[in-house]
């Protein structure tokens, strides 16, 4: 699914909107998903002029992750079509503008650049350092497709202020259906449909048009209904994602969360923290769906096997059926990141060790092992149960990290170790080594990994067969012989407190140890890095989990702790 990655962006965009200017006075809305074809798949909406606790709460946590006393205003330039002035959202869109707002994609296929260039303007309107501007719209097929629309309370002065903008974009009039609309030589179209302000790509708004005239409405599509009817009432912003009107390929941040799904993502803010939400539809019957937020019971349990120590520590479901899709996905989230620090006008990192590197040497073995090729699937995922990662030590001497993978097959996952060696062979370095308690060892050294990576099979303290790969002996003998478990560990039972509902955590991250070690190595100041800065050190702690509603559906929850 090309374009995942602004999901989580575009339902924060969506919700900040809301800091921009008090309450409404009117007491009714309109929900712009009955305006939004059903066929859109991707879709943020929010309400954008909230009232008590939900007003707090949102001003409480973007003023937290920006440090600015006003931390929504620069949301009013994504409104900022090409050719016009800087907008005041007091002069220019709050006299009009309603309690309700949707922003949605009417397809996905957008080229990289194109989907980091949304991405970047969502974000640095979010507090960021420069204008973010109209996200849709540009020449080439591989420009973002889509509109946003905004319920009015006086569709008189959204008229003026539409054709205000039209006439700085040098727009002509038009007529579709007998609604008459204004559209710029580039394809940005200007409207007001019935109660709407819709601004966006032509086809966009003419899809708006079909659809108050008696086309399918996602409000009444099926999968979106029955997401949105078990959602938490208290979300500020949700976001509905439908991986079947998609692309074909499951690529980016949307994907690499909740995998092959029709799904909605709530954005539940408080005064001192952030939820997010993402219920899914049970998967069809073509597999696995995968995603990381798709553990279940599963990931909980590795989770619970990981050295007590963690600071971070992320089980994960069942691998042999969602690693490749998953080591994709990372690929993907990796490429976005790269391709954003150009978007934003910086050059190259100089770093000699830098975030995407990092990232693609972790990667390869796990590509390998992972492979969808029918010798990677005899080898390797055949024999794969669920899995975990973790990182522990407070410093870059006492660091231990590993990959760690349950067996159902033990004289396999010992045979993989060679088979894994043989492919990282003819890209660096391996040799044999010795590390106490394992069957196989071998030491890899892989391109853009500054140090060996240990790669071993063994058994666990309770007789489990495990398959490893650690950053030095220390981490594997960490990985298979803890000292203690997550499973009885102070943080696991915090990070259970934050999630609620009966959730078993299979995520937990300790944010600023994250970031001190960092530091310690230089990469805070890598391009990709360090856009995203100010808003990771307002962040505490990071707890995550998963556990069904019902009827098929998962509800998995993410939970950042703020200071």
């Amino acid at each position: 699914m090309r374009g995942g990655a602004t999901v989580v962006l575009g339902a924060v965009a969506a919700a900040a909107l809301t800091g921009c200017g008090g309450s409404h006075a009117s007491a009714t809305a309109a929900d712009p998903a009955g305006a939004v074809p059903a066929s859109a798949p991707l879709y943020a909406g929010a309400t954008v002029r909230p009232t008590g606790e939900q007003k707090t709460a949102a001003l409480a946590v973007g003023r937290t992750l920006t440090h600015q006393a006003d931390p929504y205003l620069r949301l009013t330039q994504l409104l900022q079509t090409p050719g016009s002035p800087t907008l005041s959202f007091s002069r220019d869109v709050a006299p009009w503008l309603g309690p309700k707002a949707g922003i949605f994609l009417t397809s996905l296929q957008a080229s990289g650049k194109a989907q980091s260039a949304l991405v970047l303007s969502l974000l640095q309107g979010l507090g960021g350092p420069a204008a973010g501007g109209f996200p849709f719209g540009g020449a080439g097929a591989g420009a973002a497709q889509g509109a946003i629309v905004l319920d009015t309370s006086d569709t008189g002065k959204a008229r003026s202020f539409l054709a205000s903008q039209a006439r700085h974009a040098g727009a002509h009039a038009a007529t579709y259906r007998g609604v008459s609309y204004q559209a710029t030589a580039a394809g940005v179209a200007f409207a007001l449909v019935g109660k709407f302000a819709v601004i966006g790509t032509e086809s966009a708004v003419r899809s708006v048009i079909e659809t108050t005239q008696g086309g399918p409405a996602l409000v009444h599509a099926s999968g979106y209904a029955r997401l949105l009817a078990g959602a938490p009432t208290e979300a500020i912003a949700h976001v509905y994602a439908n991986a079947a009107a998609g692309a074909k390929e499951s690529t980016g941040l949307l994907p690499l969360l909740i995998g092959r799904r029709e799904a909605n993502l709530s954005l539940v803010a408080s005064k001192s923290s952030v939820a997010l939400d993402a219920d899914t539809l049970a998967a069809g019957s073509g597999g696995a769906a995968g995603g990381l937020l798709g553990a279940g019971a599963d990931g909980a349990q590795a989770l619970g096997e990981l050295p007590a120590d963690s600071w971070l520590a992320f089980g994960l479901g069942h691998l042999g059926a969602s690693l490749g899709e998953d080591v994709r996905a990372l690929r993907a989230l990796a490429s976005l990141g790269s391709s954003l620090q150009a978007s934003g006008g910086e050059g190259g990192s100089s770093l000699t060790l830098n975030l995407k590197s990092l990232l693609d040497a972790l990667l390869t073995p796990l590509a390998a092992l992972g492979a969808e090729t029918p010798q990677a699937r005899q080898d390797f995922t055949r024999w794969m149960g669920s899995g975990g990662i973790f990182a522990s030590g407070g410093n870059l001497l006492e660091l231990k990290g590993a990959v760690v993978i349950s067996s159902s097959d033990r004289a396999a996952s010992r045979a993989a170790v060679a088979k894994l060696a043989a492919q990282l062979r003819r890209g660096g370095s391996v040799q044999p080594v010795s590390i106490a308690g394992t069957d196989a060892a071998v030491a890899a050294r892989v391109n853009g990994l500054p140090l060996m990576l240990d790669i071993a099979s063994g058994v666990d303290s309770s007789g489990h067969a495990k398959f490893v790969l650690g950053l030095g002996e220390a981490s594997v003998t960490a990985a298979l012989s803890p000292a203690s478990a997550l499973a009885g560990a102070p943080s696991t039972a915090a990070a259970a407190s934050a999630l609620g509902e009966g959730i078993h955590p299979n995520l937990i991250a300790d944010v600023p140890t994250l970031l001190s070690l960092l530091e310690g190595v230089g990469l805070t100041e890598d391009p990709t890095l360090s856009k995203v800065l100010p808003y990771l050190r307002s962040v505490t702690t990071i707890a995550g989990g998963t556990r069904g509603l019902g009827a098929g559906v998962q509800r998995a929850r993410v939970v950042l702790a703020l200071h």
